[in-house]
């Protein structure tokens, strides 16, 4: 019995996986991600930089070098990595170098921070598929996760917070 019950244990840890996006403001991308069916938990924050505990202030200096992202844990079982990349090409122009919208700087960029090969494979091939739909060069950065540091809490859900379906601009 004691076998068994770690078996389950283990088994209910490999359930959850992480990604983990960087699509200009992460505000929508938070609440873009928020809504699929399987996605358990979204967190925004910053990711890719060399400083330790950034604030939001030091990462809009562009001299941290982080990307404002959101990291998603969420259930394989109901809703494919795949499925999460198709969203987030959807929710952001690709081919926008170090902006998105109004919003510029390097913390804007288009990355994917990827948490597995499978994961890394399946955003290249991704990538090569998206770029087909359009003329300009997808600018898309694709890295090997690093450590995630949680905004401020100002900023997690903040669309929901204040009741907005998208950044007013």
């Amino acid at each position: 019995i004691h076998h068994s019950k770690n078996e389950s244990t283990s088994e209910n840890t490999m359930k959850q996986e992480k990604a983990t996006f960087g699509a200009g403001c992460f505000w929508k991308p938070q609440f873009v991600f928020s809504k699929i069916l399987g996605v358990e938990k979204t967190e925004v924050g910053y990711m890719g930089g060399t400083t330790e505990n950034p604030t939001y202030e030091e990462i809009c200096s562009d001299e941290t070098n982080h990307a404002e992202v959101v990291q998603i844990i969420f259930d394989p079982k109901k809703v494919s990595y795949k499925k999460l990349l198709k969203n987030f090409w959807e929710i952001h122009n690709p081919t926008q170098l170090n902006k998105q919208g109004p919003d510029f700087g390097k913390q804007y960029r288009s990355i994917i921070f990827y948490h597995t090969e499978k994961q890394k494979t399946e955003a290249e091939n991704s990538k090569k598929e998206i770029q087909k739909e359009y003329t300009e060069p997808i600018v898309t950065e694709i890295e090997k996760s690093m450590r995630f540091y949680k905004a401020e809490e100002y900023h997690q859900n903040y669309l929901q917070k204040n009741k907005m379906q998208s950044c007013g601009i």
